[in-house]
């Protein structure tokens, strides 16, 4: 918090709430700016942490009732000592001697402005040594906010537009398909995750098809699995590699309308399951 000027913001403003909002006001607005704030949702912004950990910062004075009134004491005394300042420029026909009255009032209020100030800093290194559980309360409820949205992108992965086709060698009569069944194949890569569909070639040897349930399984799966040592597996993504998590959407609030609807997708994938066999042979009578 040592990097934090509290006494030259404007807390409230960054909030976007009144001096005389309740706490449940102000921890409402945290959650609200938080989100936006989040380093997820600013993939392009250097400063993004640097924002996220100022906002808990500013909760932490508002949320504590010592530390929130020294804070609008110097607030106070900033907005009357700029008010002044104003009615100053605007006029500037004063006598010399209600100019240098003004100045003497001017030392006074700064004076008055860096005991004030001298409190707050001093209620800010209270607050920086004592910690608050009712802040890492209010952050933890946002980043649980942030993990349902990462959640909601991961529900989206469609296996069926990300299959692999798996290859290994294997003469056109080998009676064993170079070594490797359908329940073997099952058993190398259903240790990364859940499969949602596996098929072996009917018509060519060496070769089939896999969908995984979720993208990571299936990139683990290519990125990993050697299969038997002796005869190793080979992946290839059938439309391309899906972008990787790195360049997944990292902002923004997942919405209906930014998305096709997961249990449509689920119905779709049913339908496409059984077309999986055809699609294969089809591929394969291709090449």
């Amino acid at each position: 918090m040592e990097d934090l000027k509290i006494e030259e913001m404007d807390l409230y403003e960054i909030l976007e709430i009144e001096p005389s909002s309740s706490t449940a006001d102000i921890k409402k607005a945290y959650r609200k700016k938080a989100l936006q704030c989040h380093p997820d949702k600013n993939p392009d912004d250097s400063e993004a942490v640097k924002k996220f950990h100022q906002l808990s910062k500013i909760l932490e004075v508002l949320t504590d009732e010592t530390a929130k009134i020294a804070y609008d004491k110097v607030l106070k005394g900033r907005k009357e000592a700029a008010l002044r300042h104003q009615e100053l420029d605007g006029k500037r026909r004063k006598l010399k001697e209600d100019l240098e009255a003004r100045e003497k009032l001017a030392a006074k209020n700064l004076r008055f402005q860096k005991s004030e100030a001298q409190k707050l800093r001093e209620e800010i290194e209270r607050l920086r040594k004592e910690g608050s559980r009712e802040v890492e309360e209010e952050v933890q409820k946002v980043l649980q906010a942030v993990n349902v949205e990462r959640n909601k992108v991961e529900s989206i992965w469609d296996s069926s537009n990300n299959r692999i086709k798996i290859k290994w060698k294997a003469e056109k009569k080998d009676p064993k398909n170079g070594g490797y069944t359908q329940e073997m194949l099952h058993r190398f890569l259903s240790k990364y995750g859940e499969i949602q569909a596996l098929v072996i070639s009917p018509k060519k040897k060496g070769s089939a098809l896999v969908e995984f349930k979720d993208h990571n399984a299936a990139e683990m799966a290519v990125e990993l699995e050697l299969g038997l040592s002796e005869n190793t597996l080979k992946f290839e993504w059938v439309n391309g590699p899906p972008r990787s998590s790195s360049n997944k959407p990292k902002s923004g609030l997942i919405k209906e309308t930014d998305f096709e609807s997961v249990t449509l997708m689920n119905l779709r994938r049913a339908e496409e399951r059984k077309k999986l066999i055809e699609q294969m042979m089809a591929d394969e009578d291709s090449n």
